[in-house]
């Protein structure tokens, strides 16, 4: 018999974008009603020892996982011409093992990426004649190894900028907004296999949301993605309407992908994606488990397994 359960398995804390640490994420989750929260920082497993330590002391069930930043590249034409620079998409790898090499070597060239952009991306905006520093943003990103836009959004709203993140975005930092900079992401189709070499589970983050939608990945394109080891899409999301949801499920039915939902929460720093917002049903998280053990068995890898009773 499959537990019941409440299931949100898509949040941040200050390891990477979140506001809160990994301790306070799972301790408001536990105190929002939540029988297993995951934990999926961006590009790194930096919170993982507190979360647990955490879902411990308040016996929750904890997932571990990561949010990967990649791209779906269209191939061209031309094979030798290589893959076409694609779209940004975001990849949930649930119970890897992160000290994989292969996958290791991945997360520390994407967090480069994200390293390297902040110093273009400040130049831009004093270019614009708002005054900002590395300083300003390093005081409002802490600690965290995964320092991006999020960060120089907060930075803004504390020099007092703009208000919110969301505006720093709308009026800066959002893509085609005057000082977005692109960076590097990893392909989706190699990270997917370092994925489940890795000992992991591989779900597609909001695949209809942040400006992608049927056109970039339609059935044609996520079956070919399954083929490749894609495992779920995270159907319910706060970026996805009734009529999106609706088509992704629908996809997901006849290819055989795991169905998540989840709050892609952020503390504070990210408005309407409360703990719980949206959650994934008990038979899909049984169904995410079974195959992580499956492919950890597989690869030989020491994964990690779900913390806590369920």
């Amino acid at each position: 018999m499959t537990p019941a359960g409440v299931i949100d398995l898509h949040t941040h804390s200050r390891a990477s974008d979140g506001t809160q640490s990994p301790r306070e994420l799972v301790q408001a989750a536990a105190a929002a009603g939540l029988d297993v929260v995951a934990i999926t920082d961006h590009d790194s497993a930096a919170g993982w020892p507190e979360a647990v330590t955490a879902a411990a002391e308040v016996g929750i069930g904890l997932v571990r996982g990561l949010e990967i930043s990649a791209r779906y590249a269209r191939p061209r034409d031309d094979p030798s011409e290589g893959p076409a620079r694609g779209p940004g998409v975001h990849l949930l790898a649930y119970l890897p093992d992160p000290t994989y090499p292969p996958l290791a070597q991945a997360l520390e060239r994407i967090i480069e990426g994200r390293r390297s952009r902040v110093p273009a991306v400040l130049e831009r905006l004093r270019s614009l004649g708002v005054e900002i520093s590395v300083d300003d943003v390093r005081a409002v990103a802490g600690d965290t190894v995964a320092t991006g836009r999020p960060h120089i959004a907060d930075a803004l709203v504390r020099l007092g900028v703009v208000e919110t993140r969301d505006e720093a975005f709308a009026r800066f930092l959002g893509a085609g907004r005057p000082a977005c900079v692109d960076r590097y992401a990893a392909d989706l189709h190699d990270v997917i296999g370092l994925v489940v070499d890795a000992g992991g589970v591989p779900v597609i983050a909001h695949p209809w949301g942040r400006g992608n939608d049927l056109a970039i990945l339609g059935a044609e394109q996520l079956a070919a993605l399954a083929a490749a080891g894609l495992a779920g899409l995270e159907v319910d999301h706060e970026d996805h309407d009734a009529t999106a949801r609706a088509a992704l499920r629908a996809i997901a039915r006849d290819l055989d992908l795991i169905v998540t939902g989840s709050s892609d929460h952020h503390g504070l720093g990210k408005v309407g994606h409360e703990l719980g917002c949206n959650t994934t049903a008990a038979e899909e998280l049984s169904r995410l488990l079974t195959l992580a053990g499956q492919h950890a068995a597989a690869s030989g890898r020491d994964a990690p397994r779900l913390v806590g009773r369920w």
